[in-house]
């Protein structure tokens, strides 16, 4: 593989243009890069070729979102074919009905499903039936949680420590400027698995709480999962109250056959999904509960909850991401968390060896790197200071300039083309990195 050191010449060159019509020059912060991003010539299976010649091996595969990387022939068999016939219509296709067939069928606690276009839109979905169902307008979610943009959802997302507040009753933090107060108002902060201070902070407003928005292994949280105790408080909470508890499953759901909602006892009563579900295009999905996804039925004279979407359901998307799941059957689930085990061990004897405080979290198929001593518990815990988000970034930069690309925090989601080979090329071009910050 080539992954000898070019200047980036083109990439600078288009970067350049891209200032003049794109604020930053990009459409998504999370690809810019200093000096600038790198643009993307071309993808096959682990690999991405930038457009000055230089192969990595792509351990972030567009943000945990493509389960068998890139270009998988399949898909773009199911996906040419789709082409011909049209790519969306204004009327339903058996592409849609085929695809939740399949979902719905695959996950127990799935009565019914709708799709949307992202999962920031199936998260916002699920509150927003969650309301109509209770005729609540306040929600909860664990502090430090990312959940897309939706102005609820996005409350405390990466709070500072000035700004955090007590930990006995984390504040509701904004993340953009000119957020209203009401939505900071509305929406309920508590802690990851702590079910006793949780439950505190719950009861205090119980009467208000439409629903419990919960990622089972929150990045931002450090890529820790949900505990089967907390998890079980939260439903037990809900069931009492008369709220619901929504799983935000848009990066999770790569975890287990039927999601991370496979680890735990306690069942939500509705899930959002996004990510490995479209095949490599946007996606959302939001699925739950009949008469709580009843809402949404056209055929009652007055709709509670009406919703539409131009490109929902387009026959592209669900082509992709049928052929997409079919293949990620129990047999490949398991391949592939295996191959994460496998990772996380590589990874912590490489550390070991590397004498340097660091430690990897995960579960499935992902894992994350922390340049502390101990996993983190909580945000508070996992939240990176300056001068260890400055060496973060400089162990992703050396990992990118030597071959292999990662999520910004130092995070890697696994595909079914990777094996061994790329663990261990990783887990050794990791050592030379801890080496290099160690001489820093």
């Amino acid at each position: 593989m080539d992954t000898e050191p070019k200047t980036g010449t083109r990439s600078r060159e288009l970067f350049e243009q891209a200032r003049q019509y794109l604020p930053g020059g990009v459409s998504r912060n999370t690809i810019f890069r200093q000096p600038h991003p790198l643009y993307a010539e071309s993808a096959e299976g682990y690999c991405v070729t930038d457009v000055d010649g230089v192969q990595r091996i792509d351990f972030a595969n567009n943000m945990a979102s493509l389960i068998h990387g890139h270009a998988h022939p399949a898909i773009i068999a199911a996906v040419s074919d789709q082409l011909q016939r049209g790519t969306a219509y204004t009327m339903a296709t058996e592409a849609e009905l085929d695809f939740a067939r399949l979902l719905c069928e695959r996950v127990p606690h799935f009565d019914k499903l709708r799709f949307v276009n992202s999962g920031t839109e199936a998260v916002m979905a699920c509150i927003k039936a969650a309301r109509c169902f209770t005729g609540r307008a306040k929600l909860a979610k664990v502090e430090g949680t990312y959940h897309g943009t939706y102005d609820y959802a996005e409350i405390s997302q990466k709070p500072k420590p000035e700004e955090w507040g007590d930990a006995q009753q984390p504040a509701s933090v904004p993340v953009a400027r000119g957020t209203p107060q009401g939505a900071l108002d509305d929406v309920i902060v508590i802690p990851f698995n702590q079910p006793k201070l949780a439950r505190e902070i719950l009861d205090t407003q119980a009467d208000q709480i439409a629903c419990i928005l919960l990622d089972p292994m929150p990045h931002r949280v450090g890529l820790i999962p949900a505990s089967n105790d907390f998890v079980e408080m939260l439903r037990q909470w809900c069931d009492t109250n008369g709220a619901l508890l929504i799983l935000d499953e848009v990066i999770t759901f790569r975890s287990g056959y039927a999601g991370a909602g496979e680890w735990f006892t306690a069942k939500p009563d509705l899930t959002a999904m996004g990510k490995i579900i479209g095949g490599g295009f946007p996606v959302g999905a939001f699925a739950g509960r009949n008469d709580v996804m009843n809402l949404l039925d056209p055929q009652q004279g007055d709709i509670p909850f009406p919703h539409s979407g131009t490109f929902s359901a387009n026959p592209i998307t669900m082509t992709a991401g049928r052929v997409a799941m079919e293949r990620f059957d129990q047999e490949a689930v398991d391949q592939i968390n295996d191959l994460g085990r496998y990772a996380r061990g590589a990874i912590t004897e490489t550390i070991r060896q590397a004498g340097i405080e660091a430690c990897v979290t995960g579960e499935g198929s992902m894992f994350r790197i922390h340049l502390k001593p101990q996993p983190p518990v909580d945000y508070r815990s996992a939240y990176m200071h300056p001068v260890e988000q400055q060496r973060i970034n400089r162990l992703v930069s050396f990992l990118f300039d030597n071959g292999f690309l990662m999520i910004n925090t130092c995070t890697a989601a696994l595909s079914t083309v990777m094996n061994r080979e790329q663990i261990d090329q990783l887990a050794t071009q990791l050592g030379n990195g801890f080496r290099q910050l160690e001489k820093d």
